[in-house]
């Protein structure tokens, strides 16, 4: 092992970590944000609970976003900096629109919502979150808008060995920028569907007196005992199906955009869909294996170009082909690895939205109106199914990069060329252990914290006494005490 295979670990191993928080934040802001206007314009006072409930969620997985955030930016000059060299003339462009707007008008309208309760006029309040929110939008735009232009350079030229940009909105609207774009916002929708599907489903549970799992002891009765329980599970409901609803919807666009990818890996990465596959030769009408042995005919033909009868480039024929056009090396991806993560993706990512679609059926109103409670074995499963969708945005993630090795850059730039030189092993190795050390600190901070507040609960309003004799008020009807949100 060289200096090199430990630069891709440790930025793997950064990458696939702050990975983690970003599609949570993208789509867990937009969700809250909904539940703030519900509040707005209905003002039921449970979505305003919720708002502040899931708002702290939010801000907690926001905050350890931002730390894992920073340390991607010193990946680039200790280990790559001949990477750095060659792209920083292009990549200078989308990252400081990154920085410069989008993260500041997220953060700036951020930092005025969490101190902006009981402060601000409530429009302008609700405002300044989905502010924030589209900030966060944009900030997925511009950084996968560069990442999409290692995969299919354009709008530059070669000038003394480093890329030169010549066509800022080429870069901004490349073709695979705009299928990635829909892709992963939409897949960090089915993320943070999932996480407040499993949150939903643990508080029903605990409001119910059951346990997540059959055998354990249960949970202890709600936090308020002077609130009637059989309201408190109805706001739970109501989030459920909101989540369900939200990830659904997200999954059919996950779908779509990733059938539009499908197409453009054809044409742009061919090398990455017959890794995908494990395809070895050109094929026409190629064959899709659900697993080894197990093969649809022409359906990956189907996928790849909408002619169950195309041909499909098969990985020893391109590497043939790139022998010829780039020299001597080996352009093969890990096989094993871009298959399996292709398969999880699909398979893990589709059980969350049936799991979603399962879900509407069983909460939907009968005949009457009536509302159907939610079941206590389903209410179970959206906990279990907690880490699905993230296991499935992270595989993707890995078929997305390591199916682009042995390329940094698609067609210009080898990994191999763009680590930084003079850099040792020990001194890799040593920033490995402490990244690796450091970030596990930081995941079991964040896993207690979130575990604390979903285990407490949101604030619950005081019941005003009523007169002798009279019906007790219902929780929807208490005003809440003035308070600060944090």
């Amino acid at each position: 092992m060289d200096a090199l295979d430990l630069a891709r670990w440790q930025f793997g191993v950064t990458t696939v970590y702050h990975f983690l928080f970003v599609p949570l934040t993208i789509g867990l802001g937009v969700y809250v944000a909904g539940l703030q206007t519900a509040w707005h314009l209905t003002g039921k006072e449970h979505y305003l609970r919720l708002t502040k409930f899931f708002g702290k969620l939010f801000l907690i997985n926001f905050a350890m976003g931002v730390v894992t955030g920073i340390v991607q930016e010193f990946q680039f000059g200790m280990n790559w900096s001949e990477y750095s060299t060659f792209v920083g003339d292009v990549f200078g462009a989308p990252l400081a629109l990154e920085a410069l707007l989008a993260f500041f008008l997220e953060s700036t309208f951020l930092g005025l919502w969490i101190f902006g309760w009981d402060r601000l006029p409530r429009r302008i309040h609700l405002a300044c979150l989905w502010a924030a929110v589209i900030g966060s939008n944009l900030s997925a735009y511009f950084i996968l808008a560069a990442n999409a232009w290692m995969k299919h350079p354009v709008g530059y030229e070669v000038v003394d060995g480093r890329a030169r940009m010549t066509d800022l909105w080429a870069v901004l609207t490349n073709s695979t920028a705009l299928a990635q774009v829909p892709h992963v916002v939409a897949a960090s929708f089915v993320v943070a569907g999932g996480f407040v599907i499993a949150v939903a489903g643990y508080r029903i549970l605990r409001e119910r007196g059951l346990a997540v799992l059959p055998g354990r002891r249960n949970y202890p009765a709600a936090q308020d005992a002077t609130v009637p329980m059989r309201r408190v599970p109805d706001m739970w409901r109501t989030s459920l199906r909101a989540a369900l609803v939200m990830t659904a919807i997200a999954g059919a666009v996950v779908a779509g955009s990733g059938d539009l990818s499908g197409q453009l890996l054809r044409e742009q990465q061919p090398m990455k869909l017959a890794a995908a596959e494990g395809l070895r030769h050109d094929t026409a009408g190629a064959p899709f294996s659900i697993a080894p042995g197990v093969e649809v005919p022409g359906l990956l033909s189907l996928l790849a170009a909408h002619d169950p009868g195309a041909t499909v480039q098969g990985v020893d024929d391109i590497q043939a082909r790139y022998e010829k056009a780039f020299g001597p090396a080996d352009y093969i991806p890990n096989l094993p690895v871009v298959f399996w993560s292709f398969r999880v993706m699909i398979g893990f990512g589709m059980a969350t939205v049936g799991l979603s679609v399962l879900g509407l059926w069983l909460t939907r109103r009968r005949r009457g109106g009536t509302a159907k409670p939610v079941p206590g074995w389903f209410a179970r499963l959206c906990v279990l199914a907690l880490p699905l969708p993230a296991v499935a945005i992270i595989s993707g993630w890995l078929l997305s990069e390591i199916g682009r090795q042995p390329w940094t850059v698609q067609g210009e730039l080898m990994t191999a060329a763009s680590v930084s030189p003079g850099v040792s092993l020990g001194e890799v190795a040593t920033t490995l252990a402490v990244f690796t050390v450091l970030y596990g600190v930081l995941a079991v901070a964040e896993g207690v914290l979130l575990v604390r507040h979903v285990k407490a609960g949101p604030e619950l309003p005081p019941i005003e006494s009523a007169p002798a004799g009279a019906a007790p008020a219902r929780p929807d009807d208490a005003r809440l005490t003035p308070t600060l949100m944090y």
